[in-house]
């Protein structure tokens, strides 16, 4: 069984991503991690069902995109990991995700 593993720079984004939701309704910001973990804990079922990244040039980094965030995570079958490593909106390629 593969192991998640949360790298800082991801929960760091996701913290401040939480407390802009929970100004406007905390509900809403638990929520949305609740719902965010449930498809992260389900990509250890298909962790290539989500596309090749945009931002990275490697295949065994992918996209999952979740309510306009992108969570680029990486799949590392040599340690049976998978790596979550960051989460944001949208940005252009040419600007450091």
């Amino acid at each position: 069984m593969m192991d998640i593993i949360q790298n800082d720079m991801f929960i760091l984004n996701l913290k401040d991503i939480l407390r802009y939701i929970s100004k406007d309704s905390k509900n809403r910001a638990k929520k949305f991690n609740t719902n965010l973990f449930k498809q992260i804990n389900n990509l250890i079922n298909m962790p290539y069902k989500f596309r090749k990244s945009y931002y990275y040039d490697d295949e065994n980094i992918r996209d999952m995109v979740f309510k306009g965030y992108t969570i680029p995570y990486l799949i590392d079958t040599q340690k049976d990991t998978l790596v979550i490593l960051d989460i944001f909106k949208y940005q252009h390629k040419n600007q450091t995700p």
